[in-house]
């Protein structure tokens, strides 16, 4: 009886041992997903609302659990009916899409997945036809890599009357104001409260003659289109430059960000004050004149306000020689009326060691709207009188040296 139990015990024993081995194989061997699926596909919001008519997008994200690379073919099931769907990848159509594996050599022994992310590599596009009623609604997405390695996605759709909230499009400061000539910029936020992705085309309708730009906000290149993601916002600047001889008056810039699913509408207003003109000659258009040194020269001076409206608080300054001095009959000119010419003495006088040549002198008129300025070329003469004074003084020497050779002469 003892010899039985003792045998017995010893082929339990060995039993156990077997077990134990069997068990240490398993553990030693790589885990795959349940179901013995190696791959998993996601996405980060698979639960929508929507409207009737709108196309939604779900970013799709891969992974391979085992370590694996693997060619998955892709597939919509389940699909309510009239509705559309379909994979795409890079702007492109797709059937497939290939994953990666953890590209190791040397695989962890583990009980845990081992993941490699695919990084958003294809999206399913989903359209929701017009009569679709309200209510929810599943689409079942499946990814087959082969040999039983399949996984499959939920979506879970629910059709709405109501929007999440409306989108818009606007400006801080819709109104501006300023002269001819001023470029103008509006900083605007486009809001996408759907529960998509948009892509918005951007326009502008300007007067003729005028240019609008927009611009992503933190950028330097101009586009016509810009992505917002759901319940997301972007910032655009908005440039609009009108053209040089623009007349008086409000101008309506209506800028509109079009989707699939919207057509955003805003204003914007630019009040053009006037046109800012200011020119600076003399009557006869002549730039130049002769001067002595040490002598003041009147020139008189054309100022005209070639603008639309009138000028005000404008300054007279000159620049010139060293040594030299200019002043005005009146330096300064509270209103030059649109339209009109004013007619102001200059007085010129070159220093008092200034040599015969030519010389610049820039006058100059300015308010905080506009300017003009013209360069005078100022041609320093030799006096005259200095001239009869030495044909003079030529004359009384010769005169002196006829009196001496005729009193001496003889001798």
């Amino acid at each position: 009886m003892m010899k039985r139990v003792v045998k017995l015990n010893k082929r339990i024993g060995s039993g156990m041992a077997a077990m134990v081995m069997a068990a240490a194989l398993v553990g030693s061997m790589p885990v795959c997903a349940a179901g013995g699926s190696g791959i998993d596909m996601s996405t980060d919001y698979p639960g929508i609302t929507v409207k009737a008519g709108e196309t939604v997008t779900f970013p799709l994200d891969f992974a391979s659990l085992d370590g694996e690379g693997h060619d998955i073919k892709l597939s919509a099931e389940n699909l309510p009916e009239n509705w559309k769907g379909y994979f795409k990848g890079q702007n492109n159509q797709i059937t497939k899409v290939h994953v990666d594996g953890a590209g190791t050599e040397e695989q962890e022994s583990t009980t845990s997945k081992t993941s490699t992310k695919g990084n958003d590599l294809a999206d399913f596009s989903l359209t929701v036809p017009d009569d679709a009623e309200t209510g929810e609604y599943e689409v079942d997405l499946k990814a087959d890599a082969g040999s039983g390695n399949t996984d499959t996605l939920t979506l879970e759709v629910t059709v709405s009357e109501e929007d999440a909230g409306e989108s818009n499009f606007t400006s801080e400061y819709p109104e501006q104001q300023g002269a001819a000539g001023t470029t103008f910029t509006f900083d605007m936020t486009i809001v996408n409260n759907r529960g998509t992705n948009q892509s918005y085309s951007l326009s502008a309708q300007t007067p003729e003659g005028w240019q609008a730009t927009f611009t992503p906000s933190g950028e330097s290149n101009n586009v016509a289109s810009l992505s917002v993601d759901a319940g997301a916002s972007q910032g655009v600047t908005v440039t609009v430059t009108p053209p040089e001889n623009v007349e008086k008056g409000d101008y309506q810039i209506p800028c509109t960000a079009v989707s699939s699913n919207d057509t955003l509408k805003s204003e914007l207003t630019v009040s053009i004050t006037g046109t800012y003109a200011l020119s600076l000659s003399t009557p006869d258009e002549r730039l130049s004149f002769d001067a002595y040194a040490n002598k003041e020269t009147a020139v008189t001076l054309s100022i005209t306000n070639n603008g639309n409206v009138d000028l005000n608080n404008l300054n007279l300054s000159a620049s010139a020689p060293t040594d030299w001095d200019v002043r005005f009959s009146e330096s300064a000119i509270d209103t030059l009326e649109a339209g009109a010419t004013r007619e102001v003495t200059a007085y010129v006088t070159p220093g008092e060691n200034a040599i015969t040549g030519d010389y610049v002198t820039t006058i100059k008129i300015n308010n905080e709207n506009t300017s003009a300025s013209a360069d005078f070329r100022v041609s320093v003469k030799t006096s005259t009188s200095w001239g009869i004074a030495a044909i003079a003084i030529i004359v009384v020497l010769v005169c002196g040296l006829g009196v001496i050779f005729k009193k001496y002469g003889r001798r």
